[in-house]
């Protein structure tokens, strides 16, 4: 049986000796990603008993509950907390501890100061690790704003959506004020999911027990709750997440330790998600003004972050893997530039000659990736925004929305032919990236080298995930 014991140096032994019975092995560890920690140090340690009944001098000082746990449980299931003074105990097996270290260690394997000329590309494990998915979720997905949707899906009063990322269940709605909420997308009483799908809603009843609240999140109705004690209405209302909106996106920040419902300047909004090309992108035609058309949903057998790698090469793969599209394009015009958080990516189109494709890409065309995992293309009369969602660490959702101007939404032919040159592009793409998934998996890749004078923006995209993810 082991337990590993996170504590600061200065309490980590005296507190060891007074409470771990004779005959534990005592192994401490100082994390490699600790180096990169900015509060206290701390350190790891590993206390192994022969037998769980060693562990009798624990249980007898904690005034909470210890379970003693032998080889037989499973302890990556279960967690139990000790609170000693200045010591926090947490049970957990040898295998989710070492999981965790070893996603950690990963990050280190890219080096984000190597001059892109003389970088290596992050190790194939950052594209097939669950645990380093784990650990993206949690310090990528799971802080800052994300993108999730557009206003127009929520227009009108009591309209609604939902969504996932991770573990995360979250709804969407706008209340009959006009106001727009988000919350998470669970009952506070056991735990059902409230609503599913999009539409609209006055409350939102729990098809499990009835249980009932207003879209402001208010507890409105609780079933058959006579004799609970100990009980506040105001206490169960929804768990609120922010939300902001910026153009016709709908933004949510997911941090668990921020739970408000306060209003958001978007100026504000736009700067913490764009950075310096919030108004760049606002020039280029990338607003409200567009309606939306339609949505088409991929789901491919790659990691997240292959789907993000192609769209991000410079067109290098075009003129091999997409000839269609290459003929509408001045590839040699192709340009790149970086901003904080967002990549930039223009291209020239082709000639008056090219008829249909030139109507569709227009005179230019320009490809945002804003990260970590939200495309916004914007070419002719079109805009189309990707947003990829990862479902497992070999496995991705990508959710292609089509806005158009007003001008043609009547123009039937052009708006069919337009979808299906579309479609095509990402069904090639497609075929792409679940082989380079499938290469990722074999024993003979690691990591490979950028193409210094197209592949910028995705070395970029590196550098900022392995600065998430060491924060």
């Amino acid at each position: 049986m082991s337990l590993y014991v996170t504590s600061t140096p200065r309490v980590m032994h005296r507190d060891l000796c007074m409470h771990v019975s004779r005959g534990a092995q005592i192994n401490l560890y100082k994390p490699s990603y600790m180096k990169h920690h900015k509060g206290p140090l701390l350190l790891v340690t590993k206390v192994t008993f022969d037998k769980p009944s060693m562990a009798i001098g624990l249980r007898s000082v904690s005034p909470l509950k210890f379970q003693r746990l032998s080889e037989r449980n499973s302890l990556s299931n279960r967690r139990s907390s000790l609170r000693f003074p200045n010591l926090s105990i947490k049970l957990r097996s040898s295998s989710s501890i070492d999981a965790s270290f070893e996603a950690r260690r990963q990050v280190e394997e890219f080096d984000p100061k190597t001059p892109l000329e003389q970088a290596l590309t992050p190790p194939s494990s950052w594209y097939t690790d669950p645990s380093f998915l784990d650990l993206e979720l949690h310090r990528v997905f799971h802080r800052g704003w994300q993108a999730v949707g557009y206003v127009e899906q929520i227009k009108n009063p009591h309209d609604f959506f939902t969504g996932s990322l991770g573990s995360v269940q979250f709804v969407i709605c706008r209340d009959a004020s006009g106001r727009i909420h988000a919350f998470h997308n669970v009952c506070r009483h056991h735990a059902s999911l409230l609503a599913s799908g999009s539409g609209q809603k006055s409350c939102f009843v729990c098809p499990y027990h009835g249980w009932t609240y207003g879209l402001d999140g208010v507890l409105l109705k609780a079933t058959r709750i006579s004799g609970i004690q100990n009980f506040s209405v105001d206490e169960f209302g929804l768990i609120p997440l922010q939300v902001a909106t910026w153009g016709p996106f709908i933004l949510v920040n997911f941090d668990k330790d921020i739970c408000t419902q306060q209003q958001f300047d978007t100026k504000v909004v736009g700067n913490e998600w764009l950075g310096s090309c919030s108004d760049i992108l606002g020039a280029s035609g990338i607003d409200s003004s567009l309606s939306f058309l339609c949505r088409h949903v991929y789901t491919l057998r790659c990691n997240w972050k292959v789907f993000c790698d192609n769209y991000l090469d410079g067109g290098y793969h075009v003129p091999y893997a997409h000839k269609g599209l290459a003929s509408g394009l001045n590839l040699e015009s192709y340009a790149t530039t970086m901003f904080e958080k967002v990549s930039l990516q223009t291209c020239d189109g082709g000639s008056m000659e090219q008829g249909d494709d030139f109507d569709r890409l227009g005179s230019k065309a320009t490809y945002a990736f804003i990260f970590p995992n939200f495309m916004v293309n914007r070419y002719g009369p079109w805009m189309d925004t990707n947003l990829v969602l990862p479902l497992g660490p070999n496995e991705c959702q990508v959710i292609f929305d089509y806005f158009l101007e007003a001008a043609f939404m009547d123009d039937k032919d052009f708006i069919e032919k337009s979808l299906e040159e579309s479609k095509r592009v990402q069904m090639e793409d497609i075929v792409l990236c679940e082989g380079v998934q499938k290469g990722l998996e074999s024993p003979a890749y690691r990591s490979g080298r950028y193409a210094p004078t197209v592949e910028k923006a995705m070395h970029h995209f590196h550098c900022l995930l392995h600065e998430n993810l060491v924060t």
